[in-house]
């Protein structure tokens, strides 16, 4: 890449990072959108919350500068209007149940909706590097696999979303290293998309952390998993780098591996798993005594080791990838025993 195109792309992010800080100030000053404390809040103050729309926002302006500007970085026309498209219908129904707290079962069907019309452009994972399955092939496997994959991701990252900085912060991350990893093997439209990513979760973030004067709501908690799910699948097969569909999951373990154990934990305890609760690992952590600044921080530095290991995972034969995962899954589990294990000792479980 010349200079003259890393000045281009510096001028098109910041543009699009000033963007996203002035959405979020006139949010802040003319939302009517409050998230009041409760027993489960981890804040003590009402604070506006649809900053995720900021995030939103900018994601499309950068996409619409894409799609009329830079025709070298597109992929078929026919799969970004359906990465698009559902990004736009996740984000409008997210705002919509924002604004009118819908029960949790018409928020999955919301969900769902979005993924069916994802699958329906032909964004379906059909293959993947692992060393188990011949040829590569997914077959009819696939279908499922896609559903559960961006519905998984699209709530693990909305569960996620409880702390100042947390999903916002570790978004930033996973994009930078995603842009880093897709650019290195020769892509233009993630690396790209990673950049709108980057700018508007940015914008946002700084009114956001450390001092949660901003929050992102489920327009952009529910938004961010399910752009980087679907955005994943697009990296991997339809982006002309054919980045590891493994590198997503990797970016995003810590909030992956929180998620599955905090849902199995509360499942094999016969709790009502629908139920809204203060459980997560992190939640745990922070009810501990740490603040939220130390608890993001902690996640942030997860979230470096693991793009550290995602940058690695891409340098090593497809057959041993899978080996990448093992030390933060060890690392995952010393940790929850720990965190679990002091909950105990001060009855918060």
């Amino acid at each position: 890449m010349t200079s003259i195109s890393l000045l281009k792309h510096f001028f098109f992010g910041f543009g699009l990072f000033l963007f996203s800080c002035t959405i979020c100030w006139i949010i802040i000053r003319q939302a009517n959108i409050i998230d009041t404390p409760n027993q489960r809040s981890s804040h003590t103050s009402p604070t506006a919350t649809i900053g995720g729309v900021a995030i939103v926002l900018t994601f499309f302006l950068g996409m619409g500068i894409i799609y009329f500007i830079a025709d070298e970085t597109m992929i078929i026309s026919h799969f970004f209007k359906g990465f698009i498209f559902s990004s736009l219908l996740i984000a409008c129904m997210s705002l919509y149940d924002d604004y009118k707290q819908k029960p949790l079962y018409l928020r999955l069907v919301a969900q769902i909706t979005a993924i069916i019309v994802v699958m329906s452009f032909g964004i379906i994972i059909h293959q993947i590097d692992l060393p188990f399955l011949r040829n590569n092939s997914m077959g009819i496997a696939g279908y499922l696999i896609t559903f559960l994959w961006i519905l998984g991701l699209t709530n693990a990252y909305n569960f996620m979303d409880g702390l100042h900085g947390m999903a916002a912060g570790n978004a930033v991350i996973a994009a930078i290293f995603l842009a880093i990893i897709s650019i290195s093997q020769g892509s233009n439209f993630t690396y790209i998309v990673c950049y709108a990513l980057i700018a508007g979760t940015s914008g946002f973030l700084l009114f956001n952390f450390p001092k949660g004067k901003l929050f992102m709501g489920d327009v952009g908690s529910t938004f961010l998993g399910f752009t980087f799910a679907t955005l994943a699948i697009i990296a991997s097969l339809y982006d002309n780098a054919h980045t590891s569909l493994l590198v997503v999951p990797l970016l995003l373990f810590h909030f992956i591996y929180d998620t599955f154990f905090t849902f199995t934990r509360r499942f094999l305890r016969k709790e009502n798993v629908f139920q809204a609760h203060r459980t997560h690992l992190y939640q745990l952590f922070n009810r501990l005594g740490y603040s939220h600044t130390k608890v993001t921080f902690f996640y942030y530095a997860i979230g470096l080791a693991q793009g550290i290991g995602a940058f690695c995972m891409i340098n090593i034969p497809n057959q041993i990838r899978l080996l990448i995962f093992l030390p933060f899954l060890i690392f995952q589990i010393i940790y929850s025993v720990l965190i679990i294990e002091h909950a105990k000792k001060r009855d918060l479980l």
